[in-house]
């Protein structure tokens, strides 16, 4: 199996300058359009990056946030928003005026659209990655089914095994954030579901998956 693979990064960049192009055009954009672009402009683990900023501020594990914790959440990321405008996503995300928004739901909601051919194909890689189908992928279910033998830095003695292992790992939970090592369902279908917005052919997606998990 190898790790995502160039063709991955040229998709990532393209998306995320699109994504740049596309909020500075001047267009008025609804809030959740303009935080979704906002995650792709900072490439394939922007939304993932988003989930784990709030992920970890959920103190009492509700995964609901109020508004307050929301308002913080968009903040701790950096996005380029005013104030008056996560007002408006907050209220945009709370359908039904109950001063929170559950977790799930919201990144759901600001995970592009995908076909559910796609999401069989993500799920299918998952679930080979994850060998002891904990519901997690770490750096034990990867030395089942990753060979880093090939990789030039192991080879080069630049690298360990663990050391490239957990920068596979750290591909799917971007530079900011909670980089523990662990991958759970949802990051992963979020970092490939940001990667399918770039992909408009739905065989070449399948055939990227298959070719990058052996499947």
């Amino acid at each position: 199996m190898e790790a995502p693979n160039g063709d991955l990064y040229t998709l990532e960049a393209n998306l995320a300058n699109k994504a740049l192009r596309e909020l500075t055009d001047g267009a008025d954009k609804d809030p959740i359009t303009k935080l979704r672009l906002l995650c792709f402009s900072r490439g394939a683990t922007g939304i993932l990056g988003l989930g784990r900023a709030f992920r970890a501020m959920d103190d009492d594990g509700s995964k609901a946030l109020n508004e307050e914790e929301f308002i913080t959440g968009i903040r701790d990321t950096g996005l380029d928003v005013t104030g008056e405008e996560i007002k408006q996503m907050f209220d945009t995300f709370d359908e039904d005026g109950s001063g929170s928004i559950n977790m799930t739901e919201f990144l759901l909601k600001l995970r592009p659209p995908m076909p559910q051919s796609r999401l069989n194909i993500i799920d299918q890689a998952f679930d080979k990655m994850d060998r002891d189908d904990d519901g997690v992928i770490t750096i034990q279910d990867l030395k089942n089914v990753y060979s880093v033998k090939e990789h030039p830095k192991y080879q080069s003695g630049e690298k360990s095994e663990d050391e490239i292992l957990t920068d596979f790992l750290h591909n799917f939970e971007g530079g900011r954030g909670n980089l523990d090592g662990k991958i759970t369902r949802e990051e992963f279908v979020n970092y490939y579901a940001t990667i399918s917005a770039s992909i408009d052919n739905d065989l070449y997606f399948d055939l990227m998956m298959r070719q990058a998990y052996r499947m």
